[in-house]
């Protein structure tokens, strides 16, 4: 049996749940454009505790949405749940941010999805999914009319995220659907994370830092 702790910070969405063997036990998702997981993070997870009658010195890991979303909501995310892993003695697990976006239930009659995060301007965080298993890493582009156009051509495709309204007015086939409803949260990670968990696919605790796809906001300087 596991019990596991899953911590979701990536987006305004600061969302906690407690699974055991990758079933749902409890959730509590606070969404505010405030970005206040700092004073929400730790009251969630007190208050998923007791809703499932769970000891913290029960829980068996820890797994928390890597990225790419907020550099804020990420850095919160990560460090409490290392805190927790250090005071444990308990595994990290990692789960990527578009990867449980993929999962979630009402995605199943598409032949792709693609989960898009807001990032700036005209740019979205994406990754390609084919029932929930990545077929396009993680990229931060620029959208246009060819955007995601391989996959477009060959089946039904939703843009499921805060970005997908970003990307409607390049992207007109018959082909694609749109909801930007669609969020990050804690409750579609209990199966991914209790996966990675019988895979004993841990982070070394002590070197794992978010993924923020940071490489793509540096700017080259011009030349003379």
């Amino acid at each position: 049996m596991a019990l596991i702790l899953n911590l979701e910070t990536a987006t305004t969405n600061c969302s906690v749940s407690l699974a055991k063997d990758g079933e749902l036990l409890a959730i509590k998702e606070h969404d505010t454009p405030n970005h206040s997981h700092s004073e929400q993070l730790h009251v969630l997870i007190a208050e998923v505790l007791q809703m499932a009658s769970v000891n913290m010195n029960e829980i068996d890991a820890i797994a928390v949405s890597k990225g790419p979303g907020s550099y804020t909501g990420l850095r919160i995310g990560v460090s409490a749940a290392k805190g927790l892993c250090f005071a444990l003695d308990i595994p990290l697990i990692s789960i990527p941010t578009l990867e449980s976006m993929a999962n979630q239930g009402n995605m199943l009659n598409y032949d792709f999805i693609v989960s898009v995060l807001d990032a700036r301007r005209m740019e979205v965080y994406s990754a390609i999914f084919d029932d929930g298993i990545e077929v396009r890493e993680t990229r931060a582009e620029i959208i246009d009319e060819n955007s995601f156009h391989d996959y477009i051509v060959k089946g039904s495709v939703l843009l499921a995220g805060s970005g997908a309204e970003k990307c409607k007015p390049f992207l007109k086939h018959e082909n694609i659907s749109f909801d930007s409803d669609i969020m990050p949260s804690a409750r579609e990670m209990c199966k991914l994370s209790f996966r990675k968990y019988l895979q004993k696919d841990f982070e070394n605790t002590a070197y794992f830092e978010p993924y923020y796809l940071k490489d793509f906001l540096v700017h080259k300087k011009k030349t003379s």
